[in-house]
């Protein structure tokens, strides 16, 4: 049942129940912190791992438990009771796993998904948010729209989870048409910023850039491929605000909506602008040899924000300046 809370004015309103699902991870932590400064909200999460030490589990105990959601069982037992659940769980890896067993990221998260959206029809829960991904769309110069998603054109590399997001789409829109559950599927862009992961055998692209620059002692950076590759970067306070939105908004049964910030750049022109904004003075230097997937990917976000008049506030550079702050005093721990 949902709690009670006392409203600015004296009237006794219902809190919504909110559940993070894999709050320890990056995205996950960020949407569980931000939520539960909300006093409407009464936000729960779940962790399998707390490898990076984000989630603080003593301070927290009673709104988190440790859980596999790849289990029936425990998918079910975790969901009961939610209005929302945000399904920020996911075995994830990064480029060169993608290239040697791209596998591993397919299995465990159709499974979960697979649980996720059947325990959530069957509990009741009002709305499930979760993110699918843009490795469904191929390279190509023009902004991809929703539509354009294909199941016939995957291939390559990311084959196999493209596949894996686009039925896990398919699945939620199955059981949204069913009526007890709404869902929203975000095709997000590269997210970035605090509490990303940085470290070498698991961070993405961005991750990888900040740690390289400011840990560098050779006056070098390493670049994997040639930099040509392009993708787009969206700061993660920014997808954190469309989830809430979401939350606070939906009318309809079930959508798609891409989210990034319809700025694309060459992986080179990153890394420069990370060397610039932390005022270190650097070679880059390329690998041709290092695992790079060689592709342009961008997307075009005018849906989500024609429909929840959400835009992207932080810029890139901007969004790069405080990541690189935080690093600086969570990681080097400078200053203290």
């Amino acid at each position: 049942m949902p709690f009670k809370y006392i409203e600015k004015g004296g009237s006794l309103k219902n809190k919504k129940r909110v559940l993070v699902l894999g709050a320890s991870g990056f995205l996950g932590y960020n949407i569980f912190n931000h939520l539960s400064k909300r006093e409407d909200l009464d936000v729960h999460g779940t962790y399998l791992e707390n490898s990076y030490g984000r989630l603080n589990l003593t301070k927290d105990s009673e709104r988190l438990t440790r859980i596999d959601l790849t289990k029936e069982e425990s998918v079910q037992f975790v969901t009961t009771g939610y209005d929302v659940v945000i399904q920020m769980a996911a075995c994830s890896t990064n480029a060169k796993d993608a290239l040697n067993t791209p596998y591993i990221q397919v299995t465990p998260n159709m499974v979960m998904n697979s649980w996720l959206f059947q325990a959530a029809f069957d509990n009741k829960v009002g709305q499930v948010i979760f993110p699918s991904c843009t490795v469904m769309y191929q390279g190509k110069d023009t902004p991809y729209r929703e539509g354009d998603a294909d199941f016939d054109a995957l291939e390559g590399t990311y084959d196999g989870v493209g596949c894996m997001k686009m039925a896990s789409e398919k699945f939620a829109k199955f059981f949204a048409r069913l009526g007890r559950t709404k869902f929203t599927a975000i095709r997000h862009s590269n997210i970035y910023g605090p509490h990303d992961r940085f470290d070498p055998d698991r961070s993405h692209v961005f991750g990888a850039t900040i740690r390289k620059v400011l840990e560098s002692k050779d006056g070098k950076v390493v670049v994997w491929g040639q930099g040509k590759e392009v993708r787009d970067f969206l700061y993660v306070d920014d997808f954190v605000r469309f989830v809430e939105m979401v939350i606070d908004q939906q009318d309809y049964k079930f959508d798609v909506f891409n989210l990034g910030s319809d700025h694309p750049i060459k992986i080179g022109e990153l890394v420069q602008r990370v060397i610039d904004l932390s005022g270190k003075n650097l070679e880059i230097v390329y690998d041709p040899s290092g695992p790079t997937l060689g592709t342009k990917i961008s997307i075009d976000s005018s849906k989500a924000k024609n429909k929840f008049f959400w835009n992207n506030k932080t810029s890139l550079g901007v969004g790069i300046s405080k990541t690189i702050d935080w690093y600086r005093q969570n990681i080097l721990k400078e200053g203290q």
